[in-house]
């Protein structure tokens, strides 16, 4: 299963690793977080070592560690604004089971 970005976080990946001047892609990654148990790690991917996985969405890499992989396959990220003041990443995670009130972690 793949990882995706739609085209509006695919454009916003693009426009931030600009902004940066350099970045091969999106680094996405779980670590262990909050009342029910991961949170999402997002950074830009420098490098890409021999045992990630590299999905590529819209002209963008999104780079995987392995142990991350079982809890993310199949999500979809996109880039929302709410209004003028709110706006970020959504993760659209078919494998997620349970997200705690604040929305800060989830189990698969």
């Amino acid at each position: 299963m793949a990882i995706e970005l739609t085209p509006a976080a695919a454009q916003r990946v693009e426009t931030m690793l600009e902004k940066r001047g350099h970045g091969l892609g999106l680094r996405l990654g779980t670590r262990k977080s909050g009342c029910t148990g991961y949170a999402y790690v997002v950074d830009y991917a420098d490098e890409i070592r021999s045992d990630d996985k590299v999905f590529e969405s819209h002209g963008i890499k999104v780079v995987v560690d392995p142990a991350s992989l079982p809890a993310l396959e199949g999500m979809e990220i996109d880039y929302v604004r709410t209004n003028a003041l709110n706006e970020g990443f959504e993760f659209r995670n078919p494998n997620v089971k349970e997200s705690c009130g604040c929305g800060e972690s989830f189990s698969v």
